[in-house]
């Protein structure tokens, strides 16, 4: 799938002799990272890995098409890309690559082609070399909370000639912090977990739920307060996957329990597949079993029916500066069959990562939702202070990937009739401005809000989350026992799950699967939702955002209503 020229003009690169060093200039730099401090320049010796993503072809072109391919007014609607339409979109010209190869060549300094349009390389150097290359120096530095290192930079520069031919040097200026993991917020027994199932019947939504389900969520309550479905679904060629990281791994047994106490109606051998990446695994020793991992496959097989499920497990043997996010995107770009939904339950602030840094995650999953994969990640569990709670914030903290365009984000509700969770991240991105889709809900409640929280956000951001589900006291099995657990990574799964079904009725008529969402969600589907006008989101010493009618960076457009959803998808 990677073009041969890079080869081709490699080798022949590799022969030139080497002329004098050329002029340099800052490609990138930025502030001193929160949270890590800088213990020291890196031993000269020590070899690092980093990539050159080279400038594009035509990623105007690209984003312009994967708008219209997932707008439901277009005659393109759901005609989604093939690997081969992408990569002409994707791929660096023809005198790129030569200028870039060139440069390399001078420095004697071999790469490997891993994306597959083939715009990035990876070279593998000692950091004396690295130093040398890019006009800076290199520092360990370590994070104050975990006291884990990693070698970055905080600025670097390329030729001057080269700046029109490569976006970024990375990872360089990335201090993404360990990905943290919903917390516990109790435990019971099985037994107990028995009798809190047979109660009384409640009305919501005009439909009736278990009472217990105002106290603890299962898939059975899901299925209740949204209307899904418990019938399975029976397309082939539907599928789900979950993202898995930071060693989180997910267990067979510990799903088996969970769908032997919640899906009593489908076989407790119902499971999911594997696919790895950077060194990644998922051992069952039930010792080692993840919270979240355990929480998103129980979810995700266990509401969405009889869909393939498949979990990826990507290492920590990741050298893309984002914990694996981009690398998990280029996988699946380059997979023959990708799946259809992405759930991600991870995610980080977006002060975190550079422009260029969070520009080319963005465009990635551009990418990959252009080939029609709907990708949801969880807006975060910080309200408006970001992915986590904190108060020592006088601004309001944007998450990421939320912040991105071209994913769905997802935040979380709680109770009946449904409130914002406090705890749902949501507010507006500082670097990625508002797109068409949502301009007009966006400028509505910007208007309505008046001057709360002046100058605390960006009011021409994009905003985030786009969507809500429940996300309080939800029961899992870890280690064969139940626990309660709440975040907006309760409700990412559970979305994703509804979105999948949807997929399935679209395939079994013929028809495309949703691909990128939010075009639909903004337009056509915004009436398959229930709107929540309750709660808010504190964070900073704020109360944060409140819900309203309409979109607001709370809770999105709302929860899902399954069947008025399916009529507005055309299913």
């Amino acid at each position: 799938m990677f073009p041969r020229v890079f080869f081709l003009a490699a080798l022949t690169l590799n022969a030139a002799a080497a002329p004098s060093r050329r002029a340099m200039a800052l490609r990138d730099s930025r502030a001193e990272p929160r949270g890590f401090v800088n213990t020291g320049a890196a031993a000269a010796d020590t070899e690092i890995t980093l990539r050159i993503q080279m400038a594009h072809t035509n990623m105007t072109g690209l984003e312009a098409v994967a708008y219209d391919i997932a707008t439901p007014s277009s005659a393109n609607y759901g005609k989604h890309l093939t690997v081969d339409e992408l990569v002409e979109f994707v791929k660096p010209t023809a005198d790129t690559s030569a200028a870039v190869l060139e440069w390399l060549s001078e420095n004697n300094i071999e790469s490997t082609v891993i994306s597959p349009a083939g715009d990035t390389l990876s070279i593998t150097i000692p950091v004396s070399q690295a130093n040398e290359l890019l006009d800076t120096t290199f520092s360990v530095f370590s994070d104050l909370d975990s006291g884990k290192t990693i070698i970055r930079t905080l600025e670097y520069s390329i030729p001057a000639s080269l700046h029109g031919h490569i976006n970024l040097v990375y990872p360089t200026l990335s201090f993404v912090r360990p990905q943290a993991i919903p917390k516990f917020t109790s435990h019971k027994s099985r037994r107990e977990v028995k009798r809190d199932i047979e109660q009384r019947m409640i009305v919501h939504e005009g439909r009736a739920v278990p009472a217990s389900c105002t106290e603890t969520i299962t898939p059975t309550c899901l299925q209740d307060i949204y209307g899904i479905p418990s019938a399975p679904g029976t397309q082939a060629s539907n599928s789900l996957a979950v993202a898995g990281f930071s060693e989180q791994f997910a267990n067979q047994a510990d799903l088996k329990v969970f769908l032997t106490s919640f899906r009593p109606d489908i076989s407790p051998s119902t499971t999911f597949t594997l696919q790895t990446l950077d060194g990644g695994s998922n051992p069952q020793n039930r010792s080692e079993a993840g919270l979240e991992a355990n929480l998103d496959i129980q979810y995700t097989v266990g509401v969405a029916t009889g869909v393939q499920t498949s979990f990826i497990s990507v290492g920590r043997n990741n050298a893309d500066g984002v914990d694996g996010f981009l690398d998990i995107i280029n996988f699946l770009i380059n997979e023959t069959t990708r799946p259809l939904v992405l759930s991600t339950s991870y995610g980080f602030d977006e002060a975190e990562l550079p422009l260029s840094d969070l520009t080319s995650l963005c465009n990635a999953y551009m990418q990959l939702g252009a080939l029609g994969t709907s990708i949801l990640f969880a807006s975060g569990d910080g309200g408006v202070a970001g992915s986590q709670p904190q108060t020592e914030c006088t601004t309001f903290r944007p998450t990421a990937p939320s912040g991105c365009p071209f994913l769905t984000s997802v935040g979380a509700t709680q109770g009946f009739p449904e409130t914002a969770a406090p705890f749902s991240s949501g507010g507006f991105s500082n670097v990625f401005p508002t797109p068409s889709y949502q301009s007009a809900d966006v400028a509505t409640f910007v208007s309505n809000l008046g001057s709360t929280n002046s100058g605390k956000f960006n009011a021409s951001g994009r905003g985030f989350p786009d969507v809500s589900s429940q996300g309080h006291h939800f029961e899992i099995a870890l280690d064969g026992e139940a626990h309660y657990v709440n975040g907006t990574s309760c409700a990412t799964p559970s979305f994703a799950s509804v979105i999948a079904l949807i997929n399935d009725k679209l395939l079994a008529k013929g028809s495309s699967p949703l691909g990128f969402l939010n075009p639909f969600l903004y337009s056509t589907g915004r009436s398959g939702f229930n709107d929540i006008t309750s709660g808010n989101n504190p964070g900073c010493n704020s109360t944060g955002f409140s819900a309203s009618t309409g979109w607001d960076p709370v809770t999105g457009l709302g929860t899902p209503n399954f069947d008025a959803l399916l009529a507005a998808a055309g299913a």
